[in-house]
């Protein structure tokens, strides 16, 4: 198949400045790039279309050739000096420094920012346990940990007062520093600034130059109400402080709901069991329950209730995070049979048992129906 018109493929017109063709390339990388689009071989093909004609395009000589003879200028080896043949003759400079912006987006930073980027803050764990009646109502709470924070001495730039840092002189303060292997430029972060760009000449005496020392911080946290196990909550900025003057890390709190003895939650919905005497279950009977707000509810058991009989509350649940709604309650009759009777329970069930009939136990009936019907076949 032919190739298309590199112009075309850019979308520019052949009086395209080097920073339009950059832009236009740009957009198309950004776009198509294999890490944005995994496994999409139609998007790596524009993407490869997209870095070869940006790669003939950029370079004045080979853009030249192009113009003068098209996709001839660069077959069977051609293409002048600094030709690459079918690899596409990038000029790697202009091609890294593309990939510099390109990957600062997907990171959320940009070369005017990479201070705060190499030298960012750890992030930090705190595990706090609540109560199922606090997860339903919410609170506020101060916790402490060990961190990092900023030096007062020196404001947090690592110098002694009086003095800044300088110019990395190993990168010239460009934090990367390139090499040339072969026909490859390859870039690398300086590994004598880690990046920042900056060396301090004259350390702080407080901190040794890192700008933060150890520290016992206090925080007041806001547990919203629905909370549930495992729910995890970012405060941002509460992490360990950046080194010489990079951002802060964060905090992030992950809650444990400790088990209750009445109510078990799944979701925002609340269950427990409800033991009720075989007299309440076969004569009906108004009970009185718990609910998680600490208040009460009646439950009215009609009669004839079987075992494991379920009875929902609505709206006696859990809260819904950042909601005004809630989740329902589940009450589960569980019927006890009686022990240690006495005389006279003993004579009283033996009465009744011989006055019952089978309209009173319809399951029973019908069990054994089934039984005879067995093992006459």
């Amino acid at each position: 198949m032919a190739k298309r018109d590199y112009y075309d493929v850019l979308g520019v017109n052949k009086n395209a400045t080097p920073d339009q063709l950059k832009s236009a390339y740009r957009k198309l990388a950004v776009k198509y790039h294999p890490d944005k689009n995994p496994g999409d071989k139609i998007a790596e093909d524009k993407f490869k279309e997209a870095s070869e004609a940006y790669g003939v395009l950029s370079d004045k000589s080979k853009k030249e050739n192009y113009d003068n003879f098209g996709h001839a200028a660069f077959e069977n080896g051609g293409g002048g000096r600094g030709g690459f043949g079918g690899f596409g003759g990038f000029n790697t400079t202009d091609f890294s420094d593309i990939f510099e912006d390109f990957f600062g987006e997907f990171s959320g930073s940009r070369r005017s920012s990479k201070k705060e980027s190499y030298n960012r803050g750890s992030d930090l764990r705190y595990d706090l346990s609540i109560s199922l009646e606090e997860a339903y109502t919410g609170k506020k709470q101060n916790i402490q940990f060990s961190t990092t924070e900023k030096c007062n001495t020196c404001k947090g730039n690592g110098s002694k007062p009086g003095h800044s840092p300088e110019r990395c002189t190993y990168c010239g303060g460009n934090g990367k520093v390139r090499s040339n292997q072969g026909f490859f430029t390859v870039q690398q972060t300086c590994p004598q600034c880690a990046g920042v760009g900056e060396e301090i000449t004259n350390p702080c005496n407080d901190c040794n130059g890192q700008g933060n020392i150890q520290a016992s911080k206090k925080v007041s946290v806001t547990i919203p109400k629905g909370v549930d196990d495992g729910t995890r909550i970012r405060l941002a900025g509460k992490g360990e402080a950046g080194t010489r003057g990079g951002t802060s890390g964060d905090l992030y709190l992950f809650i444990n709901v400790d088990s209750h003895k009445l109510f078990k939650r799944s979701d925002v919905n609340l269950f427990f069991e409800f033991p009720i005497s075989v007299a309440d279950a076969a004569l009906g009977s108004t009970i009185e329950i718990p609910t998680i707000d600490g208040g009460k509810a009646k439950i009215k058991i009609p009669e004839g209730t079987q075992n494991g009989k379920q009875f929902r509350l609505k709206g006696k649940g859990m809260p819904f995070m950042r909601r005004g709604d809630f989740g329902d309650l589940y009450i589960q009759v569980k019927t006890e049979i009686p022990i240690s009777l006495n005389k006279e329970q003993k004579e009283l069930l033996e009465k009744f048992r011989k006055i019952e009939n089978e309209r009173s136990n319809p399951s029973i009936k019908k069990f054994f129906q089934r039984a005879k019907d067995f093992w006459k076949n």
